[in-house]
């Protein structure tokens, strides 16, 4: 990797991205918006410090597809115990409506 100050922002940017847990799109589309960073430099700089760092970013790869289906999971347990208290408001009160007219 370059030594230069822009390679060092680059990283450092990556870096950035990768504890927030980003992905490598998701990295490429902050940088993209936030920072003005074409997607090429962004996509050059990570290739470049995945061959550097092949362990970590396979190790990190690991670790944020196991995070996502955890989230994932969390995700879809919230929604059907959502689902299940608005079923549950429903018939009571379709009861309640019930109980009234009598």
């Amino acid at each position: 990797m370059g030594d230069s100050p822009a390679s060092y922002i680059y990283m450092h940017l990556i870096e950035k991205c990768l504890i927030f847990h980003m992905t490598k799109e998701e990295c490429i589309e902050a940088l993209s918006k936030h920072a003005n960073i074409k997607s090429v430099i962004t996509v050059t700089v990570w290739n470049e410090l995945e061959k550097e760092n092949r362990e970590f970013f396979e190790a990190y790869a690991k670790s944020h597809n196991k995070n996502r289906a955890i989230e994932a999971k969390a995700e879809a347990e919230a929604e059907a115990e959502a689902s299940t208290m608005i079923q549950k408001l429903l018939l009571d009160h379709d009861h309640t409506k019930k109980s009234d007219k009598e």
